[in-house]
C-alpha cells in the first residue's frame, strides 16, 4: 500500500526527529528516542496554558503532534513546577528509559524543538517557564527576543 504524500512526509519527518534525538542524545534506538520525546513533550505540555499548549502543538509535525496530544486533558489544571529538580524527577518517573540521564534528555529534546520549531513560538513557551527550567533550553532559544528586538 502506498501512503498518501502527506502521511509519508510526516512519517519521514518524525523519523528524522527521532534519529537526530538518538544521535545527539546517545540514545540506543528509535524506541528509546520516542519514549524520551513523548515523556518530555507531555510534561512540557502539561505546564503550559491551554492557549500556549495549542499554539506550540501546531508547530509539531503531524505524527509528533499526535504523540503530543495523546492522553491530554486540556481542562485539567496545569501544574506549576518551580524547580528544575522536581521537573526532571517527575519526567524520569514517567515511562522514561532507566539508562537515560533525565536532565540531558530534556536538554536534548528542548534543543531538538528549538532547532525545528519557530523561534518566536519557542520563546513564547520559554516565557511560561520558571527561570530554573528556562536554563534547560539552548542559549539561542532563551535569547531570541533580545536578539531580535
Amino acid at each position: 500500500m502506498t501512503l498518501p504524500p502527506s502521511i509519508a512526509r510526516t512519517v519521514q519527518k518524525t523519523q528524522e526527529w527521532l534519529k537526530e534525538l538518538s544521535e545527539n542524545g546517545d540514545l540506543a534506538d528509535p524506541q528509546e528516542s520516542l519514549a524520551v520525546l513523548r515523556a518530555v513533550l507531555h510534561h512540557l505540555r502539561d505546564r503550559l496554558t491551554l492557549e500556549e499548549a495549542v499554539d506550540f502543538g501546531a508547530q509539531l509535525p503531524t505524527l509528533v503532534r499526535g504523540i503530543y496530544y495523546e492522553g491530554w486533558q486540556p481542562h485539567k489544571p496545569t501544574s506549576r513546577i518551580r524547580s528544575r529538580q522536581k521537573f526532571v524527577h517527575e519526567i524520569a518517573a514517567k515511562d522514561f528509559p532507566n539508562a537515560v540521564s533525565s536532565e540531558r534528555a530534556i536538554r536534548d529534546v528542548f534543543a531538538l524543538l528549538a532547532h525545528h520549531c519557530d523561534p518566536g513560538e519557542i520563546a513564547d513557551v520559554i516565557d511560561q517557564l520558571p527561570d530554573e527550567l528556562k536554563e534547560l533550553w539552548p542559549q539561542t532559544a532563551r535569547t531570541f527576543r533580545q536578539r531580535t528586538a
